[in-house]
């Protein structure tokens, strides 16, 4: 089978296409940037996965925001446009989505089932969704799966490790914000379940979120430094603007769907992933 993985050239992109390849499938690599060779490109593909979007992890902008917002919308609407003036289409879309469409909290727990938020983010996971579910019209069975923080050799993990080993680690904040983490090998499972059974929303987290403190002290705890040099938050929001409450308001996520569908987690404590992972 072969599978269209737009905006695969990437962390999560980087690991989807060689677990496809190892149960035999071939993933095609894809850029969104333009949406018509895109179209001309997936034509062939049974299936797609769009994982396409401008970074969250940036100084916000007005620009930003819009580039964040078109990139998960005007993009893919476009795309879906051209696919459908051709003469065959895959059958399958699965879009990413992320747990910031829930908005944040420290005293709620949500799942699939929880009403959206109402931060930027949250707007923009709804927007995306919604693009996402517009598959449907040409035929194409639907699934989005929202994305906790992705652990693996990229990513979040990628960026803290230099600061952690020279000794520089610390909390984020007060360090009571949640974070609702996944081991890439988990992210990638809970895709291939979306891709193998669609017509589904999913959220991929690991079954024990923690607090930015105990993830911090798990980090420090793995590479025998100290955890000791925080990160104030006026600190972070002067680097990042609003883009700061990324790291300093998250939300507690329960992976419902992916229990319900007997998905059984790799990692489901952040010790046992930072073990494989360091």
């Amino acid at each position: 089978m072969k599978v269209a993985l737009l905006g695969g050239s990437g962390f999560v992109g980087t690991a989807l296409a060689q677990a496809l390849r190892d149960r035999g499938d071939v993933p095609v690599i894809i850029s969104l940037r333009d949406p018509q060779r895109a179209a001309q490109e997936a034509v062939e593909c049974s299936t797609i996965v769009n994982l396409a979007g401008e970074p969250i992890a940036q100084r916000w902008t007005a620009a930003v925001k819009q580039r964040i917002l078109e990139s998960r919308t005007v993009a893919p609407r476009s795309f879906l446009q051209e696919l459908g003036r051709m003469h065959r289409r895959a059958t399958i879309y699965v879009s990413a989505s992320a747990i910031d469409y829930y908005g944040s909290s420290r005293d709620t727990a949500f799942d699939e089932d929880s009403p959206p938020g109402k931060t930027f983010l949250a707007n923009v996971c709804v927007a995306w969704e919604q693009q996402a579910k517009s598959a449907t019209t040409l035929g194409m069975r639907v699934a989005c799966v929202r994305a906790g923080l992705a652990l693996g050799n990229g990513g979040l993990l990628a960026r803290l490790l230099p600061l952690f080993r020279a000794g520089l680690g610390g909390r984020i904040g007060d360090g009571k914000a949640w974070y609702s983490w996944v081991h890439i090998a988990d992210l990638v499972g809970i895709y291939l379940s979306a891709m193998d059974e669609p017509n589904v929303t999913m959220n991929a987290v690991a079954l024990n979120p923690v607090t930015n403190e105990e993830f911090v002290r798990a980090l420090g705890e793995r590479l025998g430094r100290p955890t000791w040099l925080p990160t104030p938050a006026f600190a972070l929001r002067a680097a990042l603007g609003e883009g700061a409450g990324v790291l300093l308001e998250r939300q507690r996520v329960a992976p419902a769907r992916a229990l319900e569908r007997g998905y059984r987690f790799r990692f489901p404590e952040l010790a046992g992933a930072l073990a494989d992972l360091l």
